[in-house]
């Protein structure tokens, strides 16, 4: 199934009206310091296979400007080929509930992750990890 390139995008949106090298320079994560060269941006332009490392994904964020949330998923759809959102709007102020899928899927076809969802929500002793041992007390 096709994914799309919503990496290469978040890559091309951000380069209109910039140069590559001049989107570079924006590209550092901000956690190690480490710089994305303007030819690994071409790649990504390109649609081209990168090495996705955390490092490389948190500078692309840098430089697109975008969340880094954002600029993760797109990744992991482009080069992994899966969704992950909340497509059960099941997130709360408390707790971000992400869920990963393959793309088309929508809640109705993941009524099992709904029940669990729920149970956790209920605080249900029965939404525990399968296999988790029950608390004894």
């Amino acid at each position: 199934m096709e994914t799309g390139t919503p990496f290469t995008d978040l890559v091309r949106e951000a380069q209109t009206g910039k140069t590559l090298r001049a989107l570079a320079e924006l590209a550092v994560d901000p956690v190690t310091k480490r710089a994305v060269a303007h030819s690994t941006l071409w790649r990504i332009a390109q649609g081209q296979s990168i090495k996705i490392e955390p490092a490389v994904v948190r500078a692309v964020a840098e430089a697109v400007g975008k969340p880094l949330r954002e600029v993760q998923l797109a990744a992991a759809q482009q080069f992994i080929g899966l969704m992950a959102g909340d497509p059960l709007g099941a997130s709360t102020a408390e707790a971000a509930v992400v869920v990963a899928h393959v793309p088309g899927m929508t809640a109705s076809d993941m009524p099992r992750v709904q029940r669990l969802l729920s149970q956790w929500a209920a605080g249900d002793d029965d939404s525990r990890v399968p296999g988790e041992e029950r608390p004894r007390g």
